[in-house]
């Protein structure tokens, strides 16, 4: 046990340190999100006046869909490294040590928590900054962080999986965005539930994004409903886990087809 955490904590240094060498590209992962954040924010500000909407600041409202749609967006591009490691002959190398699986898939997926966790309170702090306010304090804000973390566990592990069945950069391209700005605007990232038509509520349903979404929105109540919160996070918890096991199905197929 000792030696898979040695290793998973070396592989996560090891997937971190580009991005300490060179921390620009942190601001440009952030540009795209910060824009949805303001653009979105003054755009639609004027739908707080509909009955029913759940919050006076539209602002406030967004930053949680912003935050889990960032950590699922930004961890689809994990298995990207994992091609480049398989062209230069790095995985095949490593994969012959006595490293385990399961510390090579914890390295990435603690860097992409770590990643997630930084980006996530970059933009909470960008939406303090512009006047969006969380009455729920801070444990509904860790309970934020940590949907956004199952949310990056769950993406980067199915990139991870797409990245040692396909091979191919263009292929994990190509499959991401395909499925991120639908899962993203096919959930509660941008209006309430119930303000959606009927067919798109009960995709919303089964929709993890609107899941993680669901656990950030309890910050802006001022009496958090962790029942809502914590039922949430074991539905994003279970998907995470399955995607981590079928990540370590990809390996076994990488390795016999290798």
């Amino acid at each position: 046990m000792r030696a898979i955490v040695a290793d998973s904590l070396h592989l996560v240094t090891r997937r971190l340190r580009p991005t300490l060498r060179q921390p620009v590209y942190l601001g440009f992962t952030l540009g795209t999100p910060v824009i949805w954040l303001f653009l979105f924010g003054q755009l639609f500000k004027g739908i707080t006046a509909l009955p029913g909407f759940p919050s006076g600041s539209y602002l406030s409202f967004l930053v949680p869909g912003i935050v889990i749609m960032t950590a699922m967006l930004n961890s689809g591009w994990a298995g990207t490294s994992y091609v480049m490691d398989m062209e230069r002959g790095v995985l095949d190398r490593l994969l012959v040590t006595p490293t385990r699986r399961v510390a090579i898939v914890a390295g990435d997926l603690g860097n992409q928590a770590v990643m997630t966790v930084v980006q996530s309170l970059i933009i909470i702090g960008l939406g303090l900054l512009a006047g969006a306010r969380f009455p729920g304090g801070a444990l509904a804000t860790l309970a934020l962080l940590a949907a956004a973390v199952l949310i990056a566990a769950a993406f980067a592990a199915l990139s991870i999986a797409v990245a040692l069945l396909v091979r191919k950069q263009e292929s994990i391209i190509a499959i991401f965005n395909f499925l991120g700005l639908p899962l993203s605007f096919l959930s509660s990232t941008l209006l309430p539930t119930e303000f959606m038509p009927h067919w798109i509520q009960d995709i919303s349903r089964w929709n993890p994004i609107s899941w993680g979404v669901t656990v950030g929105r309890q910050m802006l109540a001022t009496h958090v409903d962790w029942s809502i919160a914590v039922s949430h996070l074991a539905y994003l918890l279970i998907l995470a886990v399955v995607l981590v096991a079928l990540c370590s199905l990809a390996f076994r197929s990488y390795q016999r087809l290798a």
